[in-house]
């Protein structure tokens, strides 16, 4: 099947309508009908700003950036990214094109 991996990274501790916003995000996405999604949080890492934050240091704890993956139709990222952009967040994420399907051939 041909679809597409959405997939946002969001600083760890952000926050959105009092929640984390990657806990918002796979709640959002599980209310909007996707059909799963996962919340992978890195050991190291660095954003914009060329800072290394690493899990293991106390002071920078929170900080890391979390990566909230989709596997979804073309159509699916494009209302999901719309809805999101509609809330009001400016979040950076990825869309790649994939080939998905179960290794028995059967959902």
């Amino acid at each position: 099947m041909q679809a597409c991996f959405l997939k946002f990274y969001v600083a760890e501790s952000r926050r959105y309508q009092h929640k984390i916003v990657y806990e918002w995000l796979l709640e959002e996405a599980h209310t909007f009908g996707l059909q799963g999604g996962s919340a992978v949080r890195p050991i190291a890492g660095f954003g914009r700003d060329g800072r290394l934050r690493e899990a293991r240091f106390f002071k920078l704890a929170g900080d890391l950036p979390v990566e909230v993956g989709f596997v979804v139709s073309a159509q699916e990222a494009d209302a999901f990214i719309a809805h999101i952009a509609a809330q009001g967040l400016n979040l950076f994420y990825l869309r790649v094109p994939v080939e998905s399907g179960f290794t028995n051939g059967q959902a």
